[in-house]
């Protein structure tokens, strides 16, 4: 398909949002804007006073009140909290889709909200990966061109793009990449997802409610996948959730609670009984 047909989505698709085809090269592009911040010494979040609350709203609380927070290359972290508490607004903020009204965002070493809105949303397709609770996959257009949408922007070679993104799809268990999305089950859906976040080799990935659709069982083989892929890439993880059944299962937890952020001693659990979360179905 031609720009893997995705072009009429860059508006609605996070990781492409605002953008059009680059007239240079995506290697040139990525150069241009962002030299390498991926040292092993810099924090890939740093979060510094930030607070947003929505306009026109003055009299009430605000949804993110001087959260502080900081994520190192590689750490996995659980942010818990109720309906309504931040979790997603948090996430929005980092990912450079919803300004703060207060505060510093840094990926990766640089101020996220001091890029212009374009070179923002380059930026974020090269260096963050994102998971939506309900995958926000592209109706009518395969598993692996969903993947390759995630490689327009980055630096990865065009003639890559495929056996990449059909590797990536292999090692998650996905047999079929040439399969339609909307013919996939669940657990494929979220493969497809995962496989996308990741497809950049991002320095963090972004995580919000992966298990709410899920049963119990196939929930904690999810978030394990999701876990594993990044450990497998390098990525840092954040991920939200309300399901009491992840606490515990992170090295780091936090907890977020009327725009307020708080670190968390994880509680011991039981070990999670062995399952695989639609391990290699058949498309």
């Amino acid at each position: 398909m031609s720009e893997y047909g995705v072009l009429r989505y860059s508006r609605v698709h996070p990781n492409c949002r605002g953008l059009s085809p680059p007239r240079r090269s995506p290697e040139h592009l990525n150069q241009t804007f962002f030299p390498d911040y991926r040292s092993p010494v810099t924090p890939v979040l740093q979060l510094s006073d930030v607070r947003f609350s929505w306009p026109n709203s003055l009299e009430a609380p605000a949804v993110l009140d001087g959260l502080s927070l900081s994520i190192q290359p590689g750490e996995q972290l659980l942010l818990r909290g109720g309906s309504g508490s931040g979790k997603s607004t948090m996430l929005s903020v980092i990912a450079g889709l919803l300004t703060p009204s207060a505060g510093i965002v840094e990926v990766a070493g640089r101020d996220l909200y001091s890029l212009a809105q374009g070179k923002r949303d380059a930026f974020r397709g090269t260096h963050i990966g994102m998971i939506f609770q309900t995958f926000q996959l592209l109706a009518g257009f395969s598993a692996a061109e969903n993947v390759m949408a995630a490689l327009m922007f980055s630096s990865v070679s065009r003639s890559e793009h495929r056996s990449r993104a059909t590797k990536l799809l292999h090692d998650l268990g996905i047999t079929r990449p040439d399969a339609e999305v909307g013919a996939l089950s669940v657990g494929q859906q979220q493969r497809v997802a995962v496989a996308r976040a990741i497809a950049c080799n991002p320095v963090l990935v972004l995580a919000d409610e992966p298990t709410a659709s899920l049963d119990p069982d196939n929930a904690l083989a999810a978030v394990q996948l999701i876990r594993q892929a990044c450990r497998g890439s390098g990525a840092a993880l954040l991920v939200t959730s309300h399901d009491p059944a992840l606490r515990g299962t992170f090295e780091r937890e936090l907890h977020i609670s009327r725009g307020k952020l708080q670190d968390e001693a994880p509680v011991a659990s039981a070990p999670a009984r062995a399952h695989t979360f639609g391990a290699k179905e058949n498309a």
